[in-house]
């Protein structure tokens, strides 16, 4: 379903995680198919490899000034376009893709579909000055905003803290649920050392929920 918005001659961005993986591969087959003159803004080094590997034409944000799509997934996503990601790490790579593209298309399986966001962890990309005081700031925000008792998880990977692209940590907070997106990113991001969080808020325009069963649900917006 996300294939159909691909056009000839597009700048298209290539999400991370393992839905937008199969998109990666199957962008590859119609590219050979319909010969058509795409390139792509991968948002992982992880999907750089596998565009590559793929012979998918590449390149980047500093040669383009726009891009006219990104095709991405999400780790929960509401009816009002509002999405949690960074479940793969790549979250401020993905977010400053999206933010270059004039459409944003969500692909995830419907168990990815919430009434309120929160259920999945919340990913921050915090600089490693100083990132233990970090998580300290970012704990009496979230107070100040009501979440209290909220755990605060450095994501690891084989017991070292996981690096992003960047070279930054992510910390999680299992939140449960979030009452308001809006204000919750505007709040964390008065935090010095936090880079970005996983809240995606006004970028998403189509969302395609798929089942096992192959049914789709397309929510597009006005």
């Amino acid at each position: 379903k996300a294939l159909n918005y691909v056009r000839d001659g597009m700048v298209i961005g290539l999400g991370t995680g393992s839905t937008a993986k199969y998109f990666v591969q199957l962008l590859s087959e119609k590219i050979v198919e319909e010969r058509l003159r795409i390139r792509a803004v991968p948002t992982s080094v992880k999907t750089l490899a596998q565009a590559k590997g793929l012979g998918i034409p590449l390149s980047n944000l500093n040669v383009e000034a726009r891009l006219d799509l990104v095709i991405d997934g999400a780790d929960e996503a509401d009816s009002q376009f509002n999405l949690i990601k960074g479940g793969g790490g790549a979250l401020l790579q993905e977010k400053i893709v999206a933010s270059a593209s004039r459409k944003m298309v969500v692909i995830s399986d419907r168990s990815k579909k919430v009434e309120s966001l929160g259920k999945f962890p919340l990913p921050m990309e915090i600089v490693k000055f100083g990132a233990d005081f970090t998580r300290y700031q970012i704990k009496d925000i979230l107070s100040e905003l009501g979440y209290n008792d909220v755990r605060l998880a450095w994501r690891t990977n084989n017991e070292l803290k996981f690096n992003t692209d960047e070279n930054h940590y992510i910390l999680d907070a299992y939140l449960g649920r979030i009452s308001d997106p809006k204000i919750l990113q505007k709040e964390l991001l008065s935090c010095p050392g936090l880079v970005e969080t996983g809240l995606f808020i006004n970028l998403a325009k189509i969302i395609i929920w798929g089942s096992e069963d192959g049914s789709t649900e397309i929510l597009e917006a006005v």
